[in-house]
């Protein structure tokens, strides 16, 4: 989809009429993206209209290292936006989805070639938003990850609860058709990727200050889930906030924090949050794909400075090199020019 923002920190209505940023968005993109920027081999699954804007979003994914062979393209629908008013200081960001009738939306499950899609395929990476947009969003969300789980194809969840887009069926509040939709997928799910809040708001568990507390009856839920992932957010305000992540191995028990409990990433200034959880997915899922990169303890590392970083440049996708990320998973986190 196309994100349109204002330029700098000013609101809407100081540019409105007027000019607006265009660039290309979406969290299962950015993940695409930042996986191949980094120089993995990633392939990105959607639908989208045939008009120009299209072609320069496909374009936009290429250059990046994306396989776009599987996009389906159709006259049905329409490109999906939203709009990103960025937060400064105690302002907090505000982000107003466009999504109704795009392309993805309404392309059935049908219109897709899942042999063709998976073939050699290891993971499968779906986010909690794209079954958040309408009903056969959802239904098309969770033949996908049925059709990979019976080819053996792991899969990777990122729960990324929206609020604002929960809405095909009034019947139900967001958070109770989160919860009932996201339970149709994670029995397949073999890495949760997921947020405290999250959690809570999407399955109704206590709310808990230890993470654990919160995955254990996620586990007793879906037993087949492997690994649970989490950033950590500390924020003194939408311009200063410190970061880390948590990664729980449910075979050896084992939780793994970066970069230590009691020293997070110290984020001041943000440039841009939006995306960084993204390249935090991304991340993790290029470490575990990567022999040296693997240890569950050097893949949360890996993970946490991908994303500190990618609160470091404007847009979704995420621009770090794998050098710049294992430079300051090592230590190297003063931001000294390099010349």
């Amino acid at each position: 989809m196309a994100r349109l923002e204002p330029p700098g920190f000013q609101r809407f209505q100081q540019v409105m009429p007027g000019s607006l940023k265009v660039t290309f968005a979406g969290s299962e993109a950015s993940i695409a993206a930042s996986y191949a920027y980094l120089g993995g081999e990633a392939t990105f699954v959607t639908a989208l209209p045939h008009h120009e804007i299209a072609e320069a979003c496909l374009a936009d994914l290429r250059s990046l290292g994306v396989d776009t062979r599987h996009i389906v393209r159709t006259h049905e629908g329409r490109l999906g936006l939203y709009y990103f008013e960025r937060g400064v200081n105690q302002r907090p960001a505000n982000v107003i989805y466009d999504r109704d009738g795009s392309s993805v939306s309404l392309t059935p499950a049908d219109a897709y070639n899942w042999d063709q899609i998976f073939d050699e395929a290891e993971w499968f990476v779906i986010s909690g938003i794209t079954p958040a947009i309408s009903r056969n969003a959802a239904t098309v969300s969770r033949i996908a990850v049925e059709e990979a789980a019976r080819r053996n194809v792991r899969i990777c969840c990122d729960m990324n609860y929206r609020s604002k887009l929960w809405k095909w069926d009034p019947s139900f509040s967001s958070r109770e058709l989160a919860g009932n939709t996201m339970r149709q997928l994670l029995p397949f799910v073999d890495l949760f990727m997921t947020g405290q809040e999250d959690l809570v708001d999407t399955f109704g568990y206590d709310s808990q200050t230890d993470p654990m507390l919160l995955i254990q009856p996620l586990i007793a839920e879906f037993p087949k889930i492997g690994s649970v992932a989490m950033s950590r957010r500390v924020s003194t305000s939408a311009s200063f906030q410190k970061y880390g992540g948590l990664l729980y191995d449910v075979e050896s028990d084992q939780v793994h924090s970066a970069p230590s409990e009691d020293s997070l990433y110290e984020i001041n200034p943000i440039i841009d949050r939006l995306g960084a959880g993204d390249a935090f997915t991304a991340g993790l899922l290029f470490a575990m794909t990567t022999t040296e990169l693997a240890d569950p303890e050097i893949a949360i590392q890996f993970a946490t400075a991908a994303g500190c970083l990618a609160h470091s440049n404007e847009g979704d996708y995420h621009y770090s090199s794998r050098a710049e990320i294992e430079r300051l998973m090592t230590g190297n986190a003063s931001g000294r020019v390099r010349r």
